[in-house]
């Protein structure tokens, strides 16, 4: 491969004139280490993060003239208007080593080895900059397409600790509790299951309305932050809930018949990615004469025909009130009508500027609603309630809208 393979050719570039600021500024909010400097398109320099840190440590002549005050680290910061009043000329490093389009991949990523530097600007026969190569670029190229998606596993270790910022639990909760008390007291249905509690919102919720509930959770992490909730729990409601991890297959053998089965936050869709028997093996725990299975699924079709793949974007304040405000943005995309992937990018706060912090990906099994009427039908279910919901409305109120509806929430029933 060569570097025209995968250079980015939109670069930003600055010139010698401009000041330090206005580098700054491009690197900070490109979240770059650093930019090639330029004149008429020809570059002639490099400006770094670290050639600007430099410029708050003194020289090796003002330490040997004032070894005490150079000394003072403190109040070297107070050196930080000056520095970025300065002109990028006077701290850019003047040698820039290049690459050309048709430079071995390899060839450029050696470069950098060998000069401590991660990223080379592309040039032309005569020094003008066509582009710039890192080595992330570099490691996607040759190494990305080989490494497969997130297990279902590692994705949710990574997405626990953002997962409670997703939503406001408390006017989710007002909206959804509200319609399955209902349900449940009406079907005479006094214990729960709650299928991938995930963080144990749902759970909790249903035990301080008096039901019995175990939440059953894959995902040792989630798992583990359920329970943290679960102990802060006055004792009357902390022992109606039972939280279990492992395989969902190796716990749902072992549970005792419970009336009703819940799959809230489109639980069934990730599940089902690892677990296709995961009806089977709910039926098995449930009651044999009247089961009742609650979904609460994602409306995909909505998700690619009018929000192209979106799904929610949300800024959190900072939890218990310490640390930066955060942006989680989740989406889907799809290569085929099998082939969903759902990705998490997290984005937090530093001064007024957003920095990416991190994107996850796994995929999902999109459940399509005639396909599960179709197998709840083979498992003996015959009576369905189908609704429409947005995220903080109630799952049992409005019609479902194939075009509108954000969730589309059933309630099966023998």
């Amino acid at each position: 491969m060569k570097v025209s393979d995968v250079m980015q050719k939109h670069v930003e570039f600055i010139t010698p004139e401009n000041s330090v600021l206005e580098a700054s500024r491009l690197i900070f909010g490109r979240g770059i280490n650093g930019l090639p400097v330029c004149k008429n398109k020809k570059i002639i320099g490099f400006i770094t993060e670290r050639d600007i840190l430099a410029k708050f440590y003194p020289s090796i002549q003002e330490y040997v003239e004032d070894c005490v005050h150079s000394s003072d680290f403190e109040g070297m910061e107070d050196r930080i208007d000056e520095i970025l009043a300065m002109t990028v000329e006077k701290i850019m490093a003047k040698a820039s080593i290049t690459v050309t389009a048709d430079t071995p991949l390899l060839r450029a990523q050696s470069l950098m080895f060998v000069h401590k530097i991660g990223r080379l600007p592309v040039v032309d026969e005569k020094g003008n900059l066509l582009g710039i190569i890192s080595k992330g670029d570099i490691f996607r190229a040759l190494v990305g397409d080989k490494v497969p998606f997130e297990e279902e596993g590692e994705f949710y270790d990574w997405l626990g600790e953002y997962y409670d910022e997703l939503y406001d639990w408390g006017k989710r909760l007002d909206n959804e509790i509200p319609g399955l008390v209902e349900l449940f007291h009406k079907e005479k249905a006094t214990d729960i299951l709650d299928i991938a509690s995930s963080t144990g919102e749902h759970t909790i919720a249903l035990a301080k309305e008096g039901f019995r509930v175990i939440g059953l959770e894959a995902n040792s992490l989630m798992h583990g932050l359920a329970q943290k909730k679960q102990n802060k729990l006055p004792l009357l409601h902390r022992d109606r809930i039972l939280f279990l991890t492992a395989s969902y297959q190796n716990n749902l053998k072992d549970l005792p018949h419970l009336d009703a089965a819940i799959f809230m936050g489109n639980a069934l869709s990730p599940v089902m990615n690892t677990d296709e028997k995961i009806l089977e093996n709910t039926l098995g725990a449930l009651d044999k004469e009247n089961p009742i299975l609650v979904f609460q699924l994602l409306n995909f079709e909505k998700i690619f025909k009018v929000n192209n793949g979106f799904r929610d974007f949300v800024i959190t304040e900072p939890r218990y009130g310490a640390g930066p405000k955060r942006a989680l943005l989740s989406f889907y995309t799809k290569e085929s009508n099998k082939d969903i992937f759902i990705s998490r990018a997290v984005f937090s706060l530093a001064g007024h500027k957003w920095i990416f912090r991190g994107i996850r990906s796994t995929p999902v099994t999109p459940v399509e609603k005639k396909k599960l009427i179709a197998k709840l039908k083979r498992l003996g279910f015959s009576k369905f309630s189908f609704y429409g919901s947005s995220l903080y409305q109630p799952i049992f109120k409005y019609p479902f809208k194939p075009l509108e509806s954000d969730w589309l929430n059933v309630i099966a029933k023998r």
